[in-house]
C-alpha cells in the first residue's frame, strides 16, 4: 500500500514537472547544409551565395550591396518572457563586381538593450481621471433618439417615421 502511493506520488511529482520544461523556438534563417559563415571573401559571388545559403532574411534598403541572413532560438519558460538563448546575424557584403568583400558576424553578445524614451508630448485640455472616464457621460444623453416622436404629436396613419411634416 505504501509502495502504491509512493509510485502515485512520483507520477505526480514527474508530470507537474513536464509541465515546467521549457520549449524551443526557432526563428529565422536555418541553414540546411552550408552555413552562412563558410562564405569567403573574395572568392564567393552573390550566384555563389544564393545557390549555397538561398535568398537572404533581409537586404540593405539603399542598395543591393548587403545581404543579411538572421536565425534565433528563444525558450519560453511557462508564464515567463521568452529569452533568447542564441542569435546569429550574418551580413554579406558585395561589391561593385558582385563579389564577397566582407563576412560580419554578430551573436548575442554584440546586442545592444535600447532604453526607449518614456517622455509624452502634453497635449491640451483636462486630464480626466478613470472615474470620471467610466460616469462623466451620465446624463448627457440625448433627450429625443432619432426617429421618435416629439411629445403631443400625433402620427397619421401611413406615416414613416423617418417623414416630418
Amino acid at each position: 500500500m505504501a509502495m502504491r502511493r509512493l509510485a502515485i506520488a512520483l507520477v505526480v511529482a514527474l508530470t507537474a514537472t513536464a509541465g515546467c520544461r521549457a520549449s524551443r523556438e526557432f526563428h529565422g534563417y536555418v541553414p540546411d547544409q552550408a552555413l552562412p559563415t563558410d562564405v569567403q571573401p573574395n572568392v564567393d559571388t552573390r550566384t555563389t551565395v544564393l545557390a549555397r545559403l538561398g535568398s537572404p532574411s533581409t537586404t540593405s534598403i539603399f542598395d543591393d550591396k548587403l545581404w543579411v541572413y538572421m536565425s534565433s532560438t528563444r525558450e519560453n519558460l511557462a508564464f515567463y518572457y521568452p529569452k533568447v538563448v542564441q542569435r546569429e546575424i550574418v551580413a554579406i557584403q558585395f561589391d561593385t563586381q558582385d563579389v564577397v568583400s566582407d563576412v560580419l558576424v554578430y551573436d548575442v553578445k554584440a546586442g545592444r538593450t535600447i532604453s526607449y524614451n518614456s517622455r509624452v508630448t502634453p497635449t491640451r485640455g483636462r486630464e480626466l481621471g478613470i472615474l470620471e472616464q467610466l460616469f462623466g457621460t451620465i446624463g448627457r444623453l440625448p433627450q429625443q433618439l432619432p426617429g421618435q416622436q416629439q411629445p403631443g404629436q400625433q402620427r397619421q396613419p401611413g406615416d414613416s417615421p423617418t417623414r416630418r411634416n
